[in-house]
């Protein structure tokens, strides 16, 4: 019998599945870089979580996974701006004025890290 390789049949790789897993965990208020996310898993790197936030990401809380330099995800600012102000996201300037998370009080730093 033949095998068919996951991804010929577009279902996630298990690396697309790890991400979701951590992207999944991320709680209320806080984030996780798009870096933050391949060094927990020791692999990928951020270019990798952004290729399976950008493919599979629609189902888990894709808002809390940002640019490492707190920028919300590219395209979908409105949105995001609208997720961290009802889950108290810290954003530099404020939650009116504000257009990147502070990273210092808001990212998560993982399972076995919470805070």
């Amino acid at each position: 019998m033949a095998t068919t390789d996951r991804r010929d049949v577009g279902l996630p790789s298990d690396f697309a599945d790890d991400v979701l897993d951590v992207v999944d965990q991320i709680p209320e208020g806080m984030v996780m870089t798009y870096g933050d996310i391949a060094e927990l898993l020791g692999r990928g790197g951020a270019r990798g979580v952004g290729s399976v936030m950008a493919k599979y990401g629609s189902d888990v809380p894709w808002w809390r996974v940002i640019r490492a330099g707190g920028g919300f995800p590219q395209g979908l600012e409105d949105e995001a701006l609208a997720h961290y102000r009802e889950e108290g996201t810290p954003l530099i300037g404020g939650a009116l004025r504000g257009r990147r998370v502070d990273l210092s009080v808001a990212r998560w730093g993982g399972p076995q890290h919470p805070g």
